[in-house]
């Protein structure tokens, strides 16, 4: 299906990131009288759409409320949805949602087992980290799970560059840690690192900047704005820590026609599924692996495990071992919620693994987490 077979209603919606495998997936729904908008802010199941006509607010149907099973299947930011419209009411009314391409998702803070779409049909996910305190490799390890698992492109974003006499040296180590990952270092403060991000932001094309409170997403997405489309506030100087000056994640299409989702700021990342992903992203553990004894080493506490001697060795760095077991771990524990089998095989690999970095961190008294 190409250009030329979307009816001009839908036309309207390219810039909004509208393409022909939407027009198909939707056509059903148009035929029965729908028409279709994106979601650029939701809040407690109150939206504001980005419509072929302009912005409009929207709430969902009751049986739509009725049929979502979790907090998961209602529409969140970057959705596009199915709706209609009675121009004499206050709102539109959202019915049906369309498949996603790609979710970011995290587990909720908490005890309670439940996915948290941070948003949806994303291109490229920007993992924002400061050059100053917020610096944190294994935070980026756990980020880029969540990139791939996604299904979206990833790029390490490394801002605040004018804090430091060589960004080549952070930019190293990350490469180190997340190989074949773009990486960037830019400041609001200096142009060339900025321009070279401004040419990847692709019209009609939908990225998001995610991390902690304080890294500088909104300062950077106003500077790429060229103006003050939202808040920012100053870090605190003795940590860098700052405030959640971003309250809601808010789709923006900038002048270039590169459309942004700025998300508040995020300290904890619990990781939701990752199918494959964590063997992607420690690929270099993975290649260690093909060495060991025994195909089902799981690198815990086998003989002849060769990852394992790698990061007695120190070939493997400390904390990227012990930085895979927490999240093999992590992961077990939550395969094992998710399936509401308490009994099951992986919770006790998942105590193992506990065992193991207990033993590691006694014998690499040393060793520090974060490096």
């Amino acid at each position: 299906m190409n250009k030329l077979s979307i009816p001009p209603v839908g036309e309207k919606l390219l810039p909004l990131g509208w393409d022909s495998g939407y027009e198909m997936e939707a056509a059903e729904l148009r035929a029965a009288g729908y028409q279709f908008g994106r979601v650029a802010v939701e809040n407690r199941e109150q939206y504001l759409l980005l419509t072929a006509a302009g912005e409009r607010a929207a709430e969902v149907s009751g049986r739509y409320l009725f049929e979502a099973a979790t907090p998961a299947d209602f529409p969140k930011v970057g959705d596009w949805v199915a709706l209609t419209d009675d121009p004499a009411a206050d709102v539109a009314v959202i019915h049906a949602l369309l498949p996603r391409r790609t979710r970011l998702s995290r587990k909720i803070a908490g005890k309670k087992t439940e996915e948290q779409v941070l948003a949806a049909n994303v291109d490229v996910i920007f993992l924002v980290q400061g050059l100053d305190f917020d610096f944190n490799l294994r935070r980026i390890e756990r980020e880029l799970i969540m990139v791939r698992e996604s299904g979206a492109e990833a790029v390490v974003l490394l801002n605040k560059a004018d804090l430091v006499a060589d960004p080549a040296a952070p930019i190293s180590r990350v490469r180190a840690v997340a190989p074949g990952t773009d990486v960037l270092a830019v400041s609001t403060l200096a142009s060339p690192g900025m321009d070279d991000l401004l040419k990847r932001l692709r019209p009609r094309t939908t990225h998001v900047f995610i991390g902690s409170s304080g890294v500088g997403k909104s300062t950077i997405i106003n500077h790429l704005a060229g103006s003050e489309i939202l808040a920012t506030a100053p870090v605190r100087e003795n940590d860098s820590k700052g405030r959640h000056t971003t309250a809601r994640r808010e789709l923006i299409v900038l002048p270039s026609g590169a459309l942004l989702i700025d998300t508040p700021g995020v300290r904890e990342f619990q990781l939701w599924e990752a199918d494959g992903a964590v063997e992607d992203v420690f690929a270099d553990i993975a290649a260690l692996a093909a060495g060991c004894r025994y195909n089902d080493c799981v690198h815990v506490k086998e003989t002849g495990c060769a990852v394992r001697e790698a990061a007695a060795s120190g070939a493997l760095p400390a904390g990227r071992y012990e930085s895979y077991l927490k999240l093999r771990k992590e992961l077990a524990s939550l395969e094992s919620r998710q399936r509401e089998k308490p009994g099951s095989d992986k919770k006790q690999w998942s105590k193992e693994i506990h065992g193991a970095l207990k033993t590691f961190k006694k014998v690499h008294p040393k060793s520090r987490f974060r490096d």
